[in-house]
């Protein structure tokens, strides 16, 4: 074997162990954001708060997220790389912990609060931290790969955290994070590379971002596509009530996760040479579904396979999403991750208030039809969208300048 065949077989090998790490990141991020969801009864009697009261420890969350992952994203790209993925580990280690041992409501949101800004900083750091540890070929696969702990934390760590809280208490659950960070460090600390700030001259200002070809196309497809995916997840209970299911939401949930793991695969196969194509047959998909439960939606069979094909069309959403949106915007990679972060997160707050308008004026019926409609939005855009944003094609490598 030639030598440098060799060093081509090797620089074709991804890190797993850091970039497994990154997962683990987003998989704390993903489960302390919804733990009190399936907790509220425990945390409600624990500080003698009404339900909607502990509700509350989740819009915190989402709150601190919004509200700091700009200016913190801006504030240490000064910073080495492998720090600040260490700062937003830590500040799950703190405020989960604070979260786990308070006995006050007024503090318990503020640790809540300081938890989301503690993932906010981590959700934009991660694609660009994925996509840093190898060559521009590979960015797609591996940010799937780092990807890869969100579904996994909404089909089994959710349900997970659930029931430990009813076995060991919903304090002990929060204390079992904690310790999932302090793991977390060490395992950062041995495997994650660490790498320089982006030089001062290479970085882009917010407005210079915001102006950039492309980056507002990507934003308005992840704003579209999640407000029409947030309005079912959310609502999902009610929804397949209608087709008699309403017992059995955790298998129909758990059939999305498997199926949005498999989405998650084979995007990884798919993003580097079909970005593009990959990204419009997700949305013609999605479309299909919702037409197919706005049609035949009370039929359990149909709901059943309608939401396996939803969950592949959707796990690898936030791997072509992300790569579109860091390709597009280049240099100013960091601050568009950040940029998607609040398109994100007010897509799944703005959805939460859409989906109960629906739901109280036009019932669960209606969500297919304001679906499909959202998608049609979304599709129009990225088709219209391949000068900048979704090009077709085989990914460019321009972006190798800032590897």
């Amino acid at each position: 074997m030639t030598p440098s065949l060799t060093l081509s077989r090797s620089s074709d090998r991804l890190p797993i162990g850091a970039l497994l790490a990154l997962a683990m990141t987003g998989f704390i991020c993903i489960v302390t954001e919804t733990l009190p969801a399936g907790l509220l009864p425990l945390i409600s009697d624990g500080l003698a708060i009404s339900p909607s009261m502990a509700g509350q420890m989740v819009t915190a969350y989402a709150l601190g997220s919004l509200l700091a992952v700009i200016p913190m994203t801006i504030a240490t790209r000064g910073w080495r790389r492998r720090n600040v993925l260490l700062l937003t580990i830590v500040g799950f280690l703190l405020f989960n912990s604070i979260t786990a041992l308070s006995s006050h409501y007024g503090v318990t949101l503020v640790a809540r609060f300081f938890a989301g800004v503690a993932a906010g900083l981590a959700w934009s750091l991660l694609a660009g931290y994925a996509r840093r540890m190898v060559a521009p070929h590979q960015q797609g696969r591996a940010l799937a790969l780092a990807m890869v702990g969100t579904p996994i934390a909404l089909s089994l760590g959710v349900p997970l955290g659930t029931w430990l809280g009813g076995l060991l208490g919903w304090r002990t659950t929060f204390g079992l994070m904690s310790a999932v960070s302090l793991v977390l460090i060490v395992w950062v600390l041995v495997k994650v590379p660490d790498y320089a700030p982006q030089p001062a001259h290479q970085r882009v200002s917010l407005g210079k971002v915001l102006t950039t070809p492309g980056v507002w196309p990507v934003l308005a497809v992840v704003i579209s596509w999640m407000l029409a995916h947030n309005i079912l997840y959310t609502y999902i209970a009610p929804f397949v009530a209608r087709a008699g299911l309403a017992g059995r939401v955790d298998v129909v949930l758990l059939v999305f996760g498997i199926a949005a793991l498999a989405g998650i695969w084979l995007t990884a196969k798919l993003v580097e040479p079909l970005l593009r194509k990959t990204v419009l047959v997700s949305l013609v998909v999605f479309a299909v579904i919702s037409l197919v439960f706005g049609v035949s939606g009370e039929v359990p069979g149909v709901v059943y396979v309608g939401v396996a094909v939803w969950g592949l069309s959707f796990g690898g959403a936030a791997t072509l999403l992300q790569t579109a949106l860091a390709d597009a915007a280049g240099d100013g990679a960091d601050v568009a991750l950040s940029l998607n972060v609040v398109a994100w997160n007010s897509a799944i707050a703005a959805s939460g208030v859409m989906g109960g308008v629906l739901l109280d004026h036009w019932g669960v019926a209606a969500f297919p039809w304001a679906m499909l409609v959202l998608i049609g939005v979304a599709l129009v855009i990225a088709w219209a969208a391949r000068d900048h944003g979704f090009k077709p094609g085989r990914r460019t490598h321009i972006e190798a300048m800032a590897h």
